[in-house]
């Protein structure tokens, strides 16, 4: 898949290597509605290996996937093997995605290995060495939000969430209602155990 510059990436959490092995075999990734983005219509998802992939592997971003949809559901219809999981009737978004693939270089946590989820664009995806170079500056983050926004009008809103409610947002707003665009001094907690 060639990922174009303007491409909107949602930089999500990859918590585990069963997860991984999930998205790869059958072709989904989840994500938590408690949790989510408040706007979910991104086209790429390049995932956040946390430090418990092997080593060599963990702190890092090495692969990404197409998004081809996206939809509610419950954690009990998603692993319907564990219907007493703690949170089986909890909502989470079921992001269909198209082939994983990998970046040519792996992007590097550095200092940066707790976040929840944020966009950035394919060039950055491609360009960045290190999670700091994902990050956008102001004039990236509202061409950003100004997508999102026209794709909420094409696509209708995001499953379960309530964001025709939301009034126009301020500069300071814009963080929380994208995700965590910018990690400058941010120490956000993971989805450690969805």
């Amino acid at each position: 898949m060639e990922l174009s510059d303007d491409a909107l990436v949602l930089v999500a959490i990859m918590p585990k290597p069963r997860d991984m092995d999930i998205a790869r075999l059958l072709g989904w990734y989840r994500i938590p509605l408690k949790s989510a983005p408040k706007i979910l219509h991104p086209d790429v998802i390049a995932f956040y290996q946390t430090s418990s992939f092997p080593k060599g592997h963990k702190s890092q971003i090495e692969c990404y996937s197409e998004v081809a949809g996206v939809e509610l559901t419950t954690r009990a219809e998603l692993f319907r093997d564990e219907p007493d999981h703690p949170r089986a009737h909890e909502e989470y978004f079921k992001i269909q995605l198209r082939s994983i693939e990998n970046l040519p270089h792996s992007i590097l946590a550095d200092e940066w290995k707790r976040f929840t989820f944020f966009y950035t664009t394919g060039s950055r995806l491609y360009s960045a060495e290190s999670i700091r170079g994902l990050a956008m500056n102001a004039r990236e983050r509202g061409d950003v939000w100004r997508v999102l926004r026209e794709r909420e009008e094409v696509y209708g809103r995001t499953p379960g969430m309530a964001v025709e409610d939301l009034p126009e947002v301020l500069p300071q707003d814009l963080l929380f209602l994208l995700g965590n665009l910018s990690l400058s001094g941010l120490e956000l907690g993971t989805e450690n155990s969805a």
